[in-house]
């Protein structure tokens, strides 16, 4: 790509009159489907998730991915307003004022301010002028507010009334609507990275959502602010578990929980509640899983959801491990039910998701406590078929369960040997945490030869 294709492709993609009137995309549009709208764009203009980022600006490439997927979506209004300016979508389409670039209907709105945009974009990039790309926006801008009114914008003004504007609404937008992207970045996973660098990659975002917490909201906004920071301490809880510090995911979920129950959002509580239910389930408390279990059953409601899914895969394994194996089986159906209703979004693979690889995994170690190795390796095979290769941890945790089903079927030393091989094979900065208790605790069920290859490995002889 030259300089000048570059530069083009920071420049907004103005679809055409045809997509942008359409009934699927006023649709969407109306319902704020932006997954919808980004397919619409992508398939029926053949521009790719590049130019889509570019065109938005602040976006990657694997974000516009992700989006079209339904893995992610787009709450924040600086977010939704440079989708506007992006894409071309008058404002009003969107429930966001008129946006600067807007024709009036009097000097034949977006259609005649189209064309004469894109012919003002061209002769300015093709003027290879050296400008930077928001100094090149700006101008973009400008041109449109004069081939659509006619009118010459005054130097300064746009940025009067923009700072008029934030002491008239008070300084928190950006920073709002900058956690509520992080959040919705944050809770895609590991993706294949170490726990530790990804409770890294948080630590900023963590001070700011400690300061934005801080500043007065008004109510509607203090709601959503709590949900997000509900959302966000519940992911650092979860990896804090992952890496087995009990004590500090305990505190994180105790903040997460109360944070769901200011924000008023009951499946956002019913999440935390079911993932808080996890840490007591894999370190040995499985009563104690159980109770928060059934609180996060109970605020889930009837309703199938990935919160209500993923509490009733929870209540099936904390009471396998308790040896209520009828109870167990009754959740294992009620996890089952739920997670064959979920939508897309619902089903998604992030943390926040109940995806089908995810229920698998849980329902593997749910038999796998039961004792029912049959089922327990199906489910086993139908999560690893799902499994991508870069998810370590997961594919390590699959591979335990199965070392304890050939315990269970009288195979020690083959359990041994599995178990050996995929603590051998893990990278060092998995080797303790959740994957470390799972080994520890198959060690602690067999004698002899076998429970020696086992303490040998841990030991790193």
């Amino acid at each position: 790509m030259d300089e000048c294709e570059a530069r083009r492709s920071s420049y907004p993609l103005t679809i055409p009159d045809a997509l942008l009137h359409s009934e699927a995309m006023q649709r969407a549009c109306a319902a704020r489907d932006f997954q919808e709208i980004f397919r619409l764009v992508n398939r029926r203009t053949g521009s790719s998730h590049a130019a889509m980022a570019a065109a938005i600006g602040k976006m990657t490439s694997s974000r516009v991915s992700d989006i079209i997927r339904g893995v992610r979506g787009i709450r924040g209004q600086e977010v939704i307003a440079r989708v506007a300016d992006g894409f071309g979508v008058p404002g009003e389409m969107l429930g966001l004022p008129t946006r600067p670039w807007e024709g009036s209907p009097e000097n034949g709105g977006a259609s005649d301010r189209f064309g004469a945009v894109t012919q003002y974009f061209d002769n300015t990039v093709e003027s290879g002028g050296e400008e930077d790309t928001d100094v090149d926006r700006r101008r973009f801008l400008g041109a449109a507010a004069v081939a659509a009114t006619g009118v010459v914008p005054l130097p300064g003004i746009a940025e009067a009334r923009q700072g008029i504007n934030a002491a008239l609404t008070g300084s928190n937008a950006g920073d709002l609507a900058y956690l509520d992207e992080a959040f919705e970045r944050h809770r895609g996973g590991y993706r294949g990275r170490p726990p530790a660098v990804v409770l890294t990659e948080m630590r900023g975002d963590l001070d700011l959502l400690r300061d934005v917490l801080g500043r007065p909201h008004q109510a509607a906004v203090r709601a959503d602010l709590a949900r997000t920071a509900a959302g966000i301490t519940g992911l650092v809880a979860i990896i804090q578990h992952d890496r087995g510090d009990q004590r500090d995911s305990h505190g994180w979920f105790t903040t997460a929980e109360q944070a769901a129950r200011e924000s008023g959002d009951r499946h956002m509580l019913a999440w935390t509640l079911a993932r808080y239910a996890m840490v007591p389930l894999n370190y040995g408390a499985p009563r104690a899983a159980a109770e928060l279990a059934a609180k996060a059953r109970a605020e889930a409601g009837r309703k199938p959801s990935a919160s209500a899914a993923l509490a009733a895969a929870v209540t099936a394994r904390a009471l396998a491990a308790t040896g209520d194996q009828q109870g167990a089986l009754r959740a294992v159906a009620d996890a089952r039910s739920a997670a064959e209703q979920l939508d897309g979004s619902q089903a998604a693979d992030t943390w926040f998701g109940y995806p089908y690889q995810k229920h698998h995994v849980h329902l593997s170690q749910a038999f796998t406590l039961m004792g029912q190795t049959r089922e327990a390796y199906a489910e086993q095979a139908a999560a690893l078929a799902l499994t991508s290769s870069s998810s370590v941890m997961t594919r390590a945790l699959l591979t335990m369960d199965e070392a304890t089903c050939l315990s269970a079927d009288g195979d020690p030393l083959g359990a041994a040997d599995v178990a050996v091989a995929v603590w051998e094979e893990l990278p060092q900065e998995y080797q303790g945490g959740l994957v470390r208790s799972r080994v520890e605790a198959l060690h602690q069920t067999l004698s002899g030869t076998a429970r020696a290859r086992v303490g040998d490995a841990l030991a790193g002889r």
